[in-house]
């Protein structure tokens, strides 16, 4: 009789799969739970009032009336302590950087429409909103200034008496040589659009302050708990373990939930004066208009030179960015000009480089993170260069990128700001998007059209590189007292077999409990519906910077996996000692172990638990009780990520109507966790880069007033003006633990240029401001 070979049955895999995510169960069903969700004992309401004017002095705040109130139960302004003594100082070691303090409650001056002045408690919001109109606030206006690059009448802070916070210069190379020997030079003006991230559920907070302990707990929909945690202890004079910061579900949060702002330490504060009683504060969404961070007003004015043959020989930019009233905490006034220095020349070979960055102080609600952070304008100013320089030349803008694309020959690439970039595939990804967009094919229709005289339409492109997963030698930030380059996880499996997870990362609707659980899952050797994943509380999981600068697959999952498989190694060497085997002849896999070659399990996870937690007496001498591990991870540069969007669109110059026919987007997301997840992260950041490109608008007047301040005057695109995505990847693996790539603000990256290209190519119209409009191809075409 023939043997039949024993085979092991094949292990589960997760990661690379677009498994169900965990999260969205309790979504369809109602049963989320955010901030404002929150229903805590004896709760009371905040409202703030704030500035109807963009630059004064306050004279006088009278708050009797309010306090006289019945249905008033306190009344909190800026100049009685505690609030007089804690401000805002973002730092930053940069030699220029100029530090200036934000008040929590402004009291003796006011620097742009919409800051708070004081706080009013009640039992709900309405009655807080009725106390603060009660109180009486007398100014002494002040000149104000809405725009970077315009003289200012009255500086904002005395520190800064020309308005500038920030000035850093980036050089390499000769640039003045290379533009002399050039075949030409090219020379723009471009400006683009002041917007902001607007999620879906704006800012909120619930802070409670124990009497008994002493203790501070403060709910937030932020995307940072442990940097608020810390920030807070500091600002309050309190020990981080007496504080405990949790985000709950949150309803997006794109950057613009990734800073401290005063209305968070404000609740705090006033928990402080009220203890044993929760305070909250749900922001509306006027004030989140007028008083949430705001991003991308900048001004590039830029100078390249290009050789006969496309080569690109130098680029020249002075690039101005508009900051707002305020140095944003913690990521400071240089957060938007630092990127944009850093990475302006983007996916392109260049030597010589003369790059002038400065962040100016106006009138304005304060700038600080938005997916993408200064890049999608950045983009924008170099793919305007590269279109130009093709025109000029009289070559096609797909071969001058061709020309110039960093490729893997060049790997590592020191680029002329001194970032490393580590992919090379960018021409692996246009190549791709040319033959999903087929570029064939749209210039035959382009040019049936032209002959029958039909709606022109127009072809973009744009390619770009995103910085994820920032390390701690990573250059591109701004100097702050602390490096953001590591995240921990704690994982542990239960005496039951099953797995739980403390991690340090937060998710705003990205599916971190999901992936994490993914990559968990796989590392250890069990099913995915096996792991548990708890985020987003600094009393459980040990340290985790948060979401930004699409770090957490990259750092936070590579924390989750050194963890788990850490975890695996102590299970391998219980089984070991316990079956006298060598554990490189044993395998954990679907949550058994087994001897390789042999089919029966030896152990169940939950066998070997059982006697990790609770029969002691069966642990083999020099190992300890428990199943867990921490660990720490971080990339110390990080990863860059390839990417390339084409689009068509369509123009009726009667009217202005612009249609967007097509889109392809193809990035190298390196080992895509979740293929699912990853898709609707790159469409929905290209969704909000072409909101940005063509509709979203933060306008002041004159005086300051923020003229867009509701969704009827700031248009945000629906579903109707978001076109079918065609989104593909390649997989090139970064070094890392897991070779993943951050994908969460790439797409926001391309659309500006996309449309832009797609404006000159239909119509011969050069954009040199941003959003382009109806109105803008309308009398364009006249």
């Amino acid at each position: 009789m023939t043997e039949i070979p024993l085979i092991e049955p094949e292990a589960e895999r997760s990661v690379g799969t677009s498994v169900r995510r965990k999260e969205d169960y309790r979504f369809l069903i109602g049963r989320g739970h955010y901030v404002s969700d929150l229903q805590l004992p004896r709760m009371r309401h905040v409202a703030f009032l704030r500035s109807p004017l963009a630059h004064a002095r306050i004279t006088s705040v009278d708050v009797s009336s309010a306090l006289e109130a019945t249905f008033v139960d306190a009344v909190f302004t800026g100049g009685v302590e505690p609030f007089k003594s804690v401000t805002l100082i973002a730092q930053s070691a940069l030699p220029s950087y100029i530090e200036t303090a934000q008040p929590i409650l402004a009291w003796e001056k006011v620097r742009f429409s919409g800051e708070a002045i004081a706080a009013v408690v009640a039992g709900d919001r309405y009655l807080a909103e009725d106390g603060a109109e009660l109180i009486e606030v007398e100014y002494e206006r002040l000149s104000p200034n809405v725009t970077a690059w315009s003289t200012p009448e009255e500086p904002l802070h005395s520190e800064a008496p020309d308005n500038v916070l920030l000035e850093r210069r980036f050089l390499s190379g000769d640039v003045e040589s290379a533009l002399a020997n050039a075949e030409i030079v090219v020379e723009r003006k471009l400006t683009t659009n002041r917007h902001g991230g607007n999620p879906l559920e704006c800012r909120a907070g619930v802070a409670l302050f124990e009497p008994g302990d002493g203790t501070l707990q403060f709910w937030s929909g932020t995307q940072v708990p442990h940097i608020v945690r810390n920030a807070l202890a500091e600002l309050l004079g309190m020990s981080e373990a007496k504080i405990r910061v949790v985000a709950p579900d949150v309803g997006g949060g794109f950057g613009t939930k990734a800073a401290l702002y005063p209305e968070d330490v404000a609740l705090c504060l006033i928990a402080r004066q009220m203890p044993g009683v929760p305070v909250k504060w749900v922001e509306d969404r006027a004030e989140h208009l007028l008083a949430a961070t705001h991003a991308r007003d900048h001004r590039y004015l830029l100078t390249a030179g290009f050789a006969s043959d496309g080569t690109l020989l130098a680029l020249r930019a002075d690039v101005t960015c508009n900051v707002g009233a305020y140095s944003v905490y913690p990521w400071t006034a240089g957060i938007e000009p630092l990127m944009a220095g850093g990475l302006l020349s983007g996916p392109y070979r260049l030597e010589n480089y003369d790059c002038t960055v400065r962040a100016v102080a106006t009138n304005t609600s304060p700038s600080g993170p938005y997916r993408g952070v200064a890049r999608p304008a950045s983009v924008f100013a170099m793919e305007t260069i590269m279109d130009e320089g093709a025109r000029r030349l009289g070559m096609s803008t797909i071969d001058i990128r061709r020309k110039n694309l960093i490729g893997p020959k060049d790997i590592p690439y020191k680029m002329p700001s001194r970032l490393v970039d580590d992919s090379g595939h960018y021409e692996r990804c246009l190549d791709r998007a040319l033959e999903l967009f087929d570029l064939e094919d749209f210039l035959r229709e382009q040019k049936r059209r032209k002959e029958n005289n039909e709606p022109p339409i127009g072809f973009g492109v744009a390619c770009y590189n995103e910085l994820t997963g920032l390390g701690r030698a990573a250059s591109a930030g701004p100097r702050m007292p602390f490096r953001t380059g590591h995240d921990a996880c704690t994982v542990k499996i239960n005496p039951d077999g099953a797995v739980t997870v403390f991690s340090g990362v937060t998710s705003q609707g990205q599916g971190l409990e999901t992936t994490v659980a993914q990559i968990v899952a796989d590392a250890i050797g069990v099913n995915y519906d096996d792991v548990e994943v708890h985020i987003g509380n600094t009393d459980e999981s040990l340290w985790g910077f948060g979401a930004f600068s699409s770090r957490q697959a990259v750092i936070g999952g590579g924390a989750a996996q050194l963890s788990a498989l850490a975890v695996k190694e102590k299970v391998i060497n219980l089984a070991s000692k316990l079956l006298e085997i060598d554990g490189i002849d044993l395998t954990l896999r679907n949550g058994e172990v087994r001897v390789v070659g042999e089919l029966a399990p030896r152990f169940s996870l939950a066998e070997l638990a059982r006697i990790a937690y609770l029969e002691s007496n069966r642990l083999p001498n020099g190992i300890e009780p428990g199943l867990e591990a921490t660990r720490f991870y971080d990339p110390i540069r990080g990863a860059f990520a390839a990417g390339v969007q084409l689009g068509s669109l369509e123009f009726d110059k009667k009217t202005g109507e612009i249609r967007i026919l097509k889109w392809v987007c193809v990035e190298d997301a390196g080992r895509v966790i979740n293929p699912r997840i990853v898709e609707g992260q790159i469409a929905g950041a290209i969704a909000q880069g072409i909101g940005g490109a063509m509709y979203e608008h933060l306008i002041y007047d004159d005086d300051g007033n923020l003229s867009t301040g509701t969704f009827m005057d700031y248009l945000i695109p629906t579903s109707a003006e978001i076109p079918e995505m065609v989104i593909d990847h390649i997989e090139c693996p970064a070094d890392n633990p897991l070779g993943v790539r951050g994908v969460g603000e790439g797409g926001t990256l391309g659309p500006n240029a996309v449309v832009a290209g797609a404006v000159a190519d239909a119509l011969g119209i050069l954009v040199d401001q941003l959003p382009v409009t109806e109105g803008t191809i309308w009398e364009g075409s006249r």
